[in-house]
């Protein structure tokens, strides 16, 4: 059975017509959990609409090293792959499946042509511009301006939000490696939260209280 993206576009306040054109141009693709949808250096040659499913949005340096920036949800789309896109720039971004996701893809041609076309579509993708660029000054203020306990709740928040559960499945080493900060640091501050009862620490699990 073929899926239905109709009622996801819908609510995205989109015309009827562009919604015809998405359905005809576009192609339903899963990602599994953990794998990479787009990686530093490569070419975003499609546009993705997330359908189901959450990916995990992070800036990686030279070394790997690695640092989350927001997530991704049903209805989403990534502001950066958006400039890849029209811009035709290699990617400066790493996207990864945080749960099996369903992801609509577009061809890149397309997207330039449609905001010209459909004010529905230009005005979703200003509006997913000013959303991102929202979640990333919250980032830089959290990087900036918080301390790393502080950081550490406000990203399990940001987990719990974007998975619609309190039970976060990350081992204290993957969250350290988002947060990019080490194990140890990540290990002792759950401790503490854990004892001010904001969470409760279980093997490879977190629940937020």
């Amino acid at each position: 059975m073929a899926y239905e993206i109709g009622p996801v576009l819908t609510g995205l306040g989109l015309e009827a017509e562009l919604i015809a054109e998405i359905e005809q141009n576009g192609k339903l693709v899963k990602v599994r959990e953990d794998m990479p949808l787009i990686s530093p250096g490569m070419r975003a040659t499609s546009f993705p609409l997330v359908m189901e499913g959450t990916l995990r949005v992070m800036r990686e340096d030279a070394e790997g090293n690695e640092i989350f920036l927001y997530y991704l949800t049903g209805g989403d789309a990534c502001a950066m792959s958006i400039s890849c896109c029209l811009g035709t720039q290699m990617s400066q971004f790493k996207a990864v499946a945080e749960t099996d996701t369903l992801l609509w893809m577009v061809p890149m041609k397309l997207v330039d042509e449609w905001m010209g076309k459909y004010r529905s579509f230009r005005k979703f993708v200003i509006d997913s511009y000013q959303e991102r660029f929202d979640e990333l000054m919250q980032t830089v203020d959290s990087i900036a301006f918080m301390n790393m306990d502080e950081r550490l709740m406000k990203y399990l928040l940001d987990k719990k939000q974007s998975s619609g559960s309190y039970v976060i499945h990350k081992t204290h080493e993957q969250i350290a490696r988002e947060l990019n900060t080490s194990r140890v640091v990540v290990s002792r501050l759950l401790k503490k939260l854990e004892r001010e009862e904001k969470v409760e620490l279980f093997r490879n699990r977190v629940e937020v209280m």
